[in-house]
């Protein structure tokens, strides 16, 4: 005969325990939280998914190129319509306009169009800025140079900025954010833990790709919309896999 006894007491001290030591140790490292359900959730990840903007890079954005026939009149537009945005890339257009000296003209009927820009009007004309999709939904031509131009910045990890005015292209900004030092190490350490390391974002298929090579990391998704990144974690999860997303919160 064999016989169980069972003392439920250890488990009801052992378990919050441990929650409040690894919530913790975590909270001394900068992470925080919110409930224990979320630690326990950690422990069975096997894939860490990666945002770019705002989450690899260092979060100190700059213009380092702008190309058009007349440069400041397309830097000093864009920034009279950035300025009305939360966006980090809109505030490195903001700081690029003030470092040249420009004056920034005011806004009107600003609008945020998630994952492709922004538009509105400036001394009365409609200003169109954003991804190449969004001139394309504008139904604003794009002509070859342009293309031109943007895949040699792209393919120098730049995000590419189009500015239209008038219904038409005016010009491209190109925006860099170095990666941050720590990045490498953190992908490194993941990768030793056995997971699976996946960028997704909305920038171009260039600029993602040379990124994610400076980074080790093989599986990109570009030019992936907002609801994009939510539908592709939901069917990860439906074919097995416990996914981490690590981002900004922007989207």
């Amino acid at each position: 005969a064999v016989r169980v006894v069972a003392v439920p007491g250890a488990m009801g001290l052992a378990t919050p325990g441990a929650t409040m030591v690894g919530t913790g140790r975590a909270a001394e490292m900068g992470v925080l939280f919110r409930k224990g359900e979320a630690l326990e959730a950690l422990s069975r990840v096997d894939t860490v998914l990666f945002d770019k903007t705002g989450t690899l890079p260092a979060g100190r954005p700059a213009v380092t190129e702008v190309v058009g026939d007349d440069q400041d009149a397309v830097l000093r537009l864009a920034a009279g319509l950035e300025s009305a945005s939360e966006h980090p890339l809109a505030r490195a257009v903001v700081d690029g306009a003030r470092a040249r000296g420009l004056e920034l003209p005011a806004a009107e009927g600003f609008q945020a169009v998630a994952g492709y820009g922004v538009l509105g009007e400036i001394e009365g004309r409609p200003i169109r800025i954003g991804a190449r999709r969004f001139m394309d939904s504008g139904d604003i031509p794009v002509e070859a140079r342009w293309m031109d131009e943007a895949a040699a910045l792209e393919s120098r990890g730049r995000t590419v900025v189009f500015v239209a005015a008038d219904q038409r292209m005016l010009g491209l900004m190109a925006i860099a954010d170095p990666i941050k030092a720590e990045s490498a190490t953190v992908v490194e350490g993941l990768r030793r833990m056995g997971m699976r390391i996946v960028m997704v974002t909305g920038d171009a298929e260039r600029t993602a790709r040379a990124v994610a090579a400076a980074l080790g990391i093989d599986e990109v998704h570009a030019e992936v919309l907002p609801q994009g990144k939510n539908a592709g974690v939901e069917a990860r999860q439906k074919s097995g896999r416990k996914e981490a997303f690590v981002g900004d919160g922007t989207n």
